[in-house]
């Protein structure tokens, strides 16, 4: 297959110089106060690589002119500020590249300071922790197939997965702690195919042509986060052009799409919208295999400024996912046997309005998210033996003001309302799990509607120019819990050395609900407690150089009230949710069963990473180690190493611009295997070993080669992306054969070449 493609990555080296078009990209975009959005008139912009640049006029805004196709770096300095550096910055002769770049106050003798490390930007809500990503950060990384998970999932104390998932496990947590935003609004999971009950799927349903950045948080975020105990991914929905109405058109390695973007009739409104669907169920049909998936997803976002101080947000993303099942022959059937197929449909609607003022910033979001769940089972002989009809839905509303009550004081306060409903038709046959555990059939129909309520205040203040601090308090509330209220202070701080050198810490107390789908299926579970867990982090920051930075984090996390299971009693539902789930893990991820608030653990380890952001040295890339474990202890009183345990992580990203055009890049992974449970000669497996045993080593080598190419008019962006490079074969899980009897590792994906091509006009 891998002859059958190089011909086409090789036809890209064709010089087709005679189309080209010679004329300059432009830059524009607006500099503003990071907390009071008002303009900043004067602020100095200049394109790090030809030395040219512009001043902000008195609404902000800035033009830059005459650029040859390409990517680019900016900087932006204003006296009073700190500087800032904008990396990654693509400049097309499509259209116009639109920026908007806040700034926030500091003192004078600071800025030297500021110059030297503003390619990483900080936030008062994550000291420690967080890590930033472009849209073309996350296009371009090897293997990511241009998924937002995929993309953020090299950075320290994320565990390896199976190819083909997005199972977020944040040192040590579980799949279901994991926090999603899209402009602000909370969306429960983000993927096709989404595991109910967790947080992970195969896929994120999230174009990225319309993605601005994304912030990614692995511990240690301010209180304007909740109901989550591991980590935070906020992602920004940018703007769509508005000189005129254009689009894109994309194949990629498994799906086709199209957008198209542009202004509406009021000044400064604008629109885009995007179709895309999979065709792997062509492939498969092809193929001949028993299990053919295929889904669709739909996005659109409109902005609409009412007049200077006011505008208004709408997006709107849905996505339908359907697996079909042919099971026309035994081994199909034996195949299909050992899946869960799962068609959802779902969407996910947000409202912002946003008000800036010269005192602050107050936002008013609403939103609702809806997903419709079918999932089945069926046995060798094609009998359905677990069956849920379910749908989850939230209503949402959410109000936030920042504002500066001195240059150096920050205040936050917020709240948000929401109303949860779900309804579950659940079926199962007599059945045992392969523990032996025996479940007597269950046909249940079940509903729960309830409220959510949340209110936080922080400040931010920094002190003496080389200390800084924030400081917060959140409630959280829900009424159908026996304990209905939680309590969540929260405190971070930052010590500055020197220009160059600086240490942190955080340490908080996080709450989280039980996932509905465990409250809903059996009522007996709303006796349950919040998930609670007290976050520690420490570490410590050094600029190698004005573009590299190195980290060290040491975390630690000790879980309370963690659901466990009284009929299995190894069983905590941290140890739930990751992978497609079904039969083989006895349905843990749907909480049908009697569940209690006494399941405790801990995780801890340390974290090592150099990064390097990309600049006139036009290599960038990131490496890092984590050296970790978790623990959990059930209901029998025994700890058990957790099921995503992989105490060494080792990742390698990075690239290569070799011009304008040409673009390499690398990622390779390694990993300690994961835990898993040995099996008994008749199939079972050993209870008594739980997680005792453990997966070979994992590894695997991703390349990636893009191609840019500008015509009059449009532009093509190709790429072939070689995963798995050297073919190595790695587990991720083991499972009982039922036909020979024995033990199978599951593999996953051999060496697979991808090819995309995306036309710009």
């Amino acid at each position: 297959m891998l002859k059958r493609l190089l011909p086409l990555l090789l036809l890209t080296a064709v010089p087709l110089t005679t189309l080209a078009l010679n004329a300059g990209g432009i830059i524009t975009g607006q500099v503003t106060d990071k907390i009071t959005r008002q303009p900043i008139l004067g602020a100095n912009i200049l394109v790090v690589e030809t030395g040219t640049g512009d001043a902000t006029d008195a609404s902000g805004t800035f033009t830059i002119s005459g650029l040859e196709p390409g990517i680019y770096s900016i900087r932006v300095s204003y006296l009073g500020y700190q500087s800032v550096t904008r990396t990654d910055i693509v400049v097309s002769n499509v259209s116009f590249t639109k920026l908007t770049i806040d700034l926030e106050p500091q003192d004078l003798e600071l800025e030297a300071v500021e110059i030297t490390s503003s390619y990483y930007r900080t936030s008062t809500d994550a000291v420690t922790s967080l890590q930033n990503f472009s849209y073309e950060e996350i296009r371009r990384a090897p293997g990511g197939n241009e998924d937002v998970i995929r993309a953020i999932s090299v950075v320290p104390g994320v565990a390896a997965q199976a190819n083909g998932r997005n199972d977020l496990v944040v040192r040590g947590g579980g799949p279901t702690e994991n926090l999603f935003l899209i402009d602000g609004l909370e969306v429960p999971n983000i993927n096709h195919f989404g595991t109910q009950g967790a947080t992970g799927g195969p896929l994120s349903l999230i174009n990225l042509d319309f993605v601005d950045g994304t912030d990614f948080s692995t511990g240690g975020f301010g209180v304007r986060y909740g109901d989550r105990l591991s980590s935070v991914t906020s992602i920004s929905l940018r703007e769509a052009r508005t000189d005129r109405w254009g689009g894109k058109a994309t194949i990629s390695g498994s799906q086709f799409g199209a957008n198209a973007e542009g202004p509406l009739g009021t000044a400064g409104s604008n629109m885009h919208l995007s179709v895309r669907r999979s065709y792997l169920d062509w492939i498969f049909k092809a193929a001949g295999f028993g299990f053919i998936p295929q889904y669709w997803d739909f996005q659109t976002k409109v902005v609409y400024p009412i007049s200077n101080t006011d505008r208004l947000d709408f997006f709107a993303i849905g996505a339908l996912d359907d697996v079909i099942f042919n099971s026309d022959t035994r081994e199909k059937r034996l195949s299909n046997s050992q899946i869960l197929g799962s068609d959802q449909n779902q969407y996910v609607t947000g409202l912002t309005w946003r008000r800036v003022s010269s005192s602050g910033l107050f936002t008013l979001t609403g939103g609702r998210t809806y997903v419709d769940f079918s999932s089945q089972q069926a046995d060798t002989t094609g009998a359905i033996f677990f069956d849920n009809q379910s749908f989850e839905a939230e209503t949402s509303l959410r109000g936030e003001y920042i504002t500066r009550l001195t240059p150096v004081v920050e205040l936050t306060v917020g709240s948000q309302i929401k109303r949860v409903e779900t309804n579950s038709k659940l079926f199962l046959n007599n059945f045992s799990d392969r523990f032996g555990t025996a479940f007597n059939g269950i046909n249940s129909d079940n509903t729960l509607t309830g409220w959510k309520w949340a209110g936080y205040f922080q400040t931010a203040h920094e002190w003496s120019n080389q200390f800084d601090y924030t400081v917060g308090l959140r409630t959280d509330y829900f009424s159908e819990l026996r304990n209905e209220w939680s309590l969540s202070p929260r405190l971070a701080a930052g010590f500055n050395m020197n220009e160059l050198t600086r240490f942190t810490g955080s340490v908080g107390l996080y709450h989280q609900t039980p996932q509905l789908t465990w409250l809903a299926n059996n009522p007996t579970n709303r006796q349950l407690d919040q998930i609670r867990v007290v976050q520690t982090v420490f570490g410590f920051e050094r600029m190698l150089r004005f573009d590299t930075r190195l980290r060290v984090e040491v975390f630690q996390k000790n879980y309370r009230n963690y659901p466990a299971s009284t009929v299995r009693p190894y069983l905590v539902l941290s140890n739930a949710g990751a992978g497609f789930g079904g039969g083989e893990d006895g349905f843990s991820n749907f909480g049908f069963e009697p569940l209690v608030s006494e399941g405790k653990g801990y995780s801890q380890g340390i974290e090592f990473s150099v990064q390097k952001k990309l600049s006139e040295v036009r290599c960038y890339g990131i490496a890092s180690l984590t050296i970790s474990e978790a623990y959990f202890t059930a209901v029998n009183g025994k700890e058990y190493k957790s099921s995503y345990m992989q105490p060494i992580l080792f990742n390698l990203s990075g690239g290569y611009q070799i011009d304008n055009h040409w673009e390499v890049a690398l990622k390779f992974r390694a990993a300690s295997g994961l835990p898993y449970t040995p099996f008994n000669p008749d199939g079972t497996r050993d209870v008594a070993r739980y997680n005792q045993d453990q997966l070979a080593v994992t590894h695997q080598l991703d390349v990636r080669v893009d191609r840019r190419w500008n015509f009059t008019g449009w532009n093509l962006i190709t790429y072939l992306d070689v995963q798995n490079l050297y073919n190595r074969n790695n587990e991720f899980s083991a499972s009982w054969d039922i036909e020979k009897n024995e033990v199978s590792r599951s593999a996953g994906i051999g060496i697979l070449p991808v090819i995309g091509i995306s036309a710009e006009f």
